[in-house]
């Protein structure tokens, strides 16, 4: 039984992290959404060709386009939104409805946290988000320079 319950782990694991990259980037767009700032989300950027470059390009990125106008709070905010993705795991946990004893639900819990941490790049805006309004405000729309509040990589 134990021997089954690891190799259901692994999948489980996979499966955490990759449900979890896009509730983490969701975070962010409907923090975004909710403020009412202007945002596209992008999935493997830059990534040309193969499966063996999902390793080395991030997995997603969510661009805010604000116009200056916006509250740094509301940056703020939308970048640490991804924090509240580790409430059911503890709540369900709380309440017993996840085993503490078994793997794979240790899997599954292990791999949703793992989303939920905020990103450098969000701690980023977190303390710069003055910066990326006063950048935001003097960049032209021909320029390339993309300000982006998450990069799941």
């Amino acid at each position: 039984m134990i021997g089954t319950d690891l190799l259901v782990a692994g999948p489980v694991l996979l499966l955490a992290v990759v449900v979890g990259l896009v509730a983490h980037e969701s975070a962010h767009a409907a923090a975004l959404r909710l403020f009412g700032i202007e945002h596209t989300v992008t999935y493997f950027p830059g990534q040309t060709e193969g499966v063996a470059l999902l390793a080395s390009c991030p997995w997603a990125v969510v661009e805010p386009q604000p116009t200056g106008r916006e509250s740094t709070h509301s940056l703020r905010v939308a970048a640490l939104a991804p924090a509240l993705l580790a409430v059911p795991v503890f709540a369900l946990g709380a309440g017993g409805v996840l085993p503490a004893g078994s793997p794979v639900a240790t899997a599954f819990a292990v791999g949703w946290l793992a989303c939920s941490i905020p990103s450098p790049q969000d701690f980023s805006v977190v303390f710069y988000a003055h910066r990326v309004l006063e950048t935001e405000t003097e960049t032209t729309p021909d320029s390339n320079a993309a300000t982006s509040l998450s990069r799941a990589d």
